[in-house]
């Protein structure tokens, strides 16, 4: 086996599972279950604790970011990469929330799929390009914009994710909603955003995860 790494691979497409399986003992890594949805991934990895779990993103019952949440919460030991064909900002966005290991995209040659598991197998965190270029050039950017707004301001684009109304927002922190409707255009001005109705929403839910964890 490849430096007695135990690899948990779960994948809801059977062929792509059985190649990738395959591609995995040819590199010597002990393959120590497979599973076809989330439900079956989370229970076996919890009873397996295999060094890596190799997670595609969605799959029935519980997606991979699920699986991986869940795993946490029982303080699984187990480290997660997520193999997938989503390259957008908001799945690449979750991902970093929870810490993940590792991000490769299912296009790429197996070679990264093995670079990124003995990258992680030494604790060393391994991305795809794409994951990087997302994550530095279309998030990290907006997230440091939350910096320019003031405690107050963060509380109500808390409550703009949770589609509050202004009337709503301004009966629960105690102002009127005219103050409310000047917060939001402050917000949308330090935020950089288009001037369109929805476009401090759109960017509040986007960005909501985040938002609950300030």
């Amino acid at each position: 086996m490849s430096n007695n790494i135990s690899i948990f691979v779960a994948d809801d497409h059977p062929m792509l599972l059985k190649g990738l399986v395959v591609e995995l003992k040819e590199y010597n890594y002990e393959v120590v279950g497979t599973a076809t949805n989330g439900a079956s991934a989370l229970e076996q990895v919890i009873a397996l604790q295999p060094t890596i779990a190799l997670l595609d993103m969605e799959m029935p019952m519980l997606t991979g970011l699920e699986v991986i949440q869940k795993c946490k919460e029982e303080h699984v030991e187990t480290k997660f990469i997520i193999l997938t064909s989503h390259k957008e900002k908001g799945f690449i966005h979750q991902a970093k929330l929870l810490n993940i290991m590792g991000y490769i995209l299912k296009d790429e040659p197996f070679q990264e799929v093995h670079n990124c598991i003995q990258s992680v197998s030494r604790g060393e965190p391994y991305f795809s390009k794409v994951f990087n270029d997302v994550l530095d050039n279309e998030i990290t950017p907006e997230l440091q914009k939350i910096k320019l707004l003031s405690p107050s301001e963060r509380t109500i684009l808390r409550l703009v994710a949770q589609e509050k109304s202004s009337k709503q927002i301004g009966e629960l922190l105690s102002i009127s909603s005219r103050t409310v409707e000047k917060h939001r255009a402050n917000i949308k001005a330090k935020l950089a955003l288009a001037p369109q109705p929805d476009a401090l929403l759109m960017w509040a839910k986007e960005f909501k995860d985040f938002l609950s964890n300030l």
